[in-house]
């Protein structure tokens, strides 16, 4: 059983309210196919569904993917849930695929060719993916999975960047983040 299975069966990361950055996001959209990577316990997937966006949910933990369809089930939503290590390469995404690609809280540098890639034109990719930070108080995390200043940016500079920023301090997302995080809403042009 891995780490982030133990997390989400002591009701860790089990946040159940989307970010206010996804709302933001999707307020003025129709509908379309979404993909929610490394989607944990499935909060914004399943908001997603509830606006009637076809969604597919991908994560590496079986616990949180059992989670989210158990709550997909209780609230009569249907989306397709996928464990699939994103790490090992055991999910393709597929390329002109997907209107909208959310990408909350993980970083895997090799995969942004892909999410790039997924994105239909016209669709958007919206991020919040945890920063390197000074702040002494702030839990030691491994640099690989930590954003440099100004490195979201990079990634999509030839997209159409609708919001882009960085916070000073902790993140103030539903889910109790406690470092700095960049955010990103980029339509591809």
């Amino acid at each position: 059983m891995s780490d982030w299975d133990e997390r989400y069966r002591r009701g860790e990361h089990a946040t159940v309210e989307p970010s206010r950055l996804l709302i933001r996001a999707v307020e003025r959209l129709a509908a379309g196919r979404a993909l929610d990577i490394a989607c944990g316990a499935g909060r914004h997937a399943l908001y997603l569904a509830s606006r009637g966006w076809r969604v597919t949910a991908v994560d590496a933990s079986r616990v949180g993917v059992e989670l989210m369809q158990a709550r997909a089930r209780s609230l009569g939503l249907k989306l397709d849930a996928r464990v699939a290590d994103l790490e090992r390469g055991e999910f393709e995404i597929e390329p002109e695929s997907y209107d909208l690609i959310c990408d909350f809280y993980y970083l895997q540098r090799d995969l942004f060719a892909q999410l790039r890639a997924g994105v239909r034109k016209g669709g958007r990719l919206v991020a919040a993916i945890h920063m390197v930070d000074a702040n002494p108080e702030v839990k030691p995390m491994n640099p690989n999975f930590l954003l440099e200043p100004q490195e979201l940016r990079e990634f999509f500079s030839d997209w159409e960047i609708e919001h882009y920023h960085e916070t000073p301090f902790h993140d103030a997302d539903a889910g109790n983040h406690t470092r700095r995080t960049a955010e990103i809403i980029a339509i591809k042009k």
